[in-house]
């Protein structure tokens, strides 16, 4: 009786167990992401029509890469670019030619011939205002009898040299127009060593003898302060270090930082073989600012002052005889009568260790900060004496007639 109930309910609930599962899985299968009807079939292979995409979805990828791509040293670069010229100049040049026969009697009575010649050099540069004028180094354009300046689009002016200051390195131009682009001078006594600049210029002509737009390379400031030595009576002193490649051809043209700043005019490279190994300077921006504006003043840096200062080098034996720590500093041999350095203080045997917080190292150190002033100028000094340190202030007069 039991076995007999029990065969008669499976026989109902079997087929309704079915049905259902039946319809629940029509529904799971209807509703899922590839139900009939749909494009896509989970098995079925890609067409051309899936895998293509149209010239509007194109457009939009090209637009987020392009966003993508642009950030600071883009902007920057897009910033400064076209404000940055190339510079070609010509030069007199005179050589110095032996007499043909080489004969100590020739030379003698006849001496040497000199000849002139014209010398085509090339350099950078950058417009610091509306009305066109240009910054370079003095040994870019300083000597220069014709300098033609050449803009980001092509424009050819011919410049005219407004003043120039060897012991800066630093030269100022000016070209005939009106509503040039220009760059804004930043400030380099707020650098960072390691934070990211770019160099613009015209390295070997590229700029202006191949293509119409400046050469742009990046790098970091490798160190600050830098005190090189003097070259042909150029003082660079606090110099930017940096690791973009500066080569021939660079020198004047602007180190930018990544707002597009000018913080240095790129002008020294080290360089075992006229290429670049990663060891550029720059000169600071504030000094060339300071520079730049007595240049288009009167035409030239105002340095007619004197001091009464005779010094020399402190070597070794001079250390030790006075009881120095270290060799560095200049040893003052005479201070002349009436003069500024005797109002100041200053003693024969007085050795010169700071000027203006700089560390003097030498004689052209010193003449390093002290070139940086003008008269009536007053240069903070610390000086060792009687195996003591002392602070003195030299007054820059007017050199006396």
């Amino acid at each position: 009786m039991n076995t007999r109930v029990l065969f008669m309910v499976s026989l109902v609930l079997v087929p309704l167990l079915i049905l259902g599962g039946g319809l629940i899985g029509y529904r799971i299968g209807s509703s899922g992401p590839h139900a009939a009807g749909d494009a896509e079939l989970p098995d079925a292979p890609f067409s051309a029509q899936q895998v293509s995409t149209s010239e509007q979805d194109l457009d939009s990828l090209n637009e987020t890469v392009s966003r993508g791509r642009h950030n600071a040293i883009t902007r920057a670069v897009s910033l400064a670019s076209p404000a940055v010229v190339g510079i070609n100049v010509i030069e007199i040049r005179q050589y110095r030619q032996s007499n043909p026969w080489d004969d100590p009697f020739f030379r003698y009575f006849f001496g040497d011939r000199v000849v002139q010649r014209p010398v085509q050099e090339l350099g950078s540069g950058f417009i610091i205002s509306s009305d066109g004028y240009v910054v370079t180094n003095d040994h870019v354009a300083g000597n220069a009898k014709e300098i033609t300046v050449t803009l980001s689009n092509g424009e050819k002016h011919t410049a005219e040299l407004i003043g120039t200051d060897q012991i800066t390195d630093v030269a100022l131009l000016k070209i005939e127009g009106k509503n040039f682009p220009y760059l804004r001078m930043g400030n380099s006594d707020g650098v960072i060593i390691g934070e990211w600049v770019i160099a613009l210029g015209n390295p070997f002509g590229l700029f202006t003898e191949v293509g119409e737009k400046p050469t742009v390379t990046v790098g970091v400031v490798s160190a600050t302060g830098m005190n090189l030595q003097p070259e042909q009576g150029r003082y660079y002193k606090d110099m930017i270090q940096t690791d973009a490649a500066i080569n021939s051809g660079n020198s004047g043209g602007p180190l930018i930082n990544a707002a597009g700043e000018v913080i240095g005019v790129n002008s020294v490279i080290y360089t075992p073989n006229q290429g670049n190994i990663g060891l550029g300077f720059a000169i600071p921006s504030n000094r060339v600012r300071a520079v730049i504006e007595q240049l288009k003043k009167s035409g030239k840096v105002e340095r007619d002052f004197w001091t009464g200062l005779e010094i020399q080098d402190v070597d070794r034996r001079i250390a030790r005889y006075f009881g120095l720590s270290r060799v560095g500093g200049v040893i003052i041999a005479e201070v002349q009568n009436g003069s500024p350095a005797e109002r100041a203080g200053f003693k024969v045997g007085d050795i010169i260790l700071l000027a203006n917080g700089q560390k003097i190292q030498d004689q052209s150190s010193l003449v390093a900060v002290i070139g940086d002033g003008k008269v009536g100028d007053t240069v903070a000094m610390r000086v060792f004496r009687d195996r003591k340190e002392i602070d003195l202030k030299l007054k820059l007069e007017k050199r006396r007639s």
